[in-house]
């Protein structure tokens, strides 16, 4: 993968928004875009995401040679890069509670949100410029700061868990832990291994979760992923399903 080259603003409406215009302008690929600060950051499901000043806010723009179904893997890769540059950049001495991942997409310490990854792809055509495919969004947020309101939610920064982390050393260690796990991933080839990676940085098997995938909310168990990376609940019965997509709560 081509080293991606680094691209700071101070403030835009969304960096997701901002990444996927400049790439598909003909901007070249991969590259970071990095905000100090987003006036209309974006969550899951178009949801808020409140994005002050302090706080991570990037995304990375990456051309892809596979499918929309498998670039779908990317919220398991980004999951397993942000522990992984967390916990290189979080001294042990500070107590710091070990984040966690629940799927598809929450960085969380406890039952708090730290952070979320918002995966989005679009088509390349060479009326785009020289790039052809498809481009992947990779957005990632994180309270390092503070830790802004999300109604119906706990959350967490890592200032709140006596944790200061210079912004530049997060977004070096994200930025490095992102490429590997790029690398491992090799588009879908090495997504067994990426997955097996997920598990031992998410929830425990057996953490009670309640998800909305449909017109009633199910509720159970996290029995794990699927080979696919889908969201496998066990009911109390031990029935295990199924979800490819769905709002997932801590029950």
């Amino acid at each position: 993968m081509t080293l991606p080259r680094f691209i700071h603003v101070a403030e835009t409406g969304s960096t997701n928004a901002e990444a996927m215009n400049r790439a598909l302008a003909g901007e070249r690929l991969p590259f970071w875009l990095i905000a100090d600060r987003q006036t209309a950051g974006r969550g899951r499901s178009g949801r808020a995401w409140v994005s002050e000043q302090g706080n991570l806010h990037a995304s990375l723009a990456l051309p892809l040679g596979c499918g929309p179904a498998i670039a779908s893997q990317l919220s398991i890769v980004a999951g397993v890069a942000v522990i992984d540059a967390l916990a290189a950049v979080i001294p042990p001495s500070t107590g710091c509670p070990q984040p966690r991942l629940k799927w598809p997409n929450d960085i969380l310490i406890g039952p708090a949100k730290l952070g979320g990854i918002l995966i989005e792809t679009a088509s390349l055509s060479p009326g785009n410029g020289p790039s052809s495919g498809l481009v992947a969004i990779i957005g990632i947020g994180l309270n390092l700061a503070h830790a802004p309101p999300i109604e119906g939610r706990a959350v967490t920064s890592l200032s709140s868990h006596a944790c200061s982390i210079y912004l530049k050393s997060m977004i070096d260690a994200l930025a490095s832990a992102l490429a590997h796990s790029l690398i491992l991933w090799d588009e879908g080839a090495g997504f067994q291994a990426v997955r097996m990676f997920w598990l031992e940085r998410a929830l425990p098997i057996g953490t009670p979760l309640t998800v909305n995938a449909g017109p009633e909310p199910a509720s159970g168990t996290f029995a794990g992923l699927d080979h696919d990376g889908a969201l496998l609940l066990a009911d109390p019965g031990g029935r295990i399903a199924r979800y490819t997509f769905g709002d997932v709560t801590l029950t």
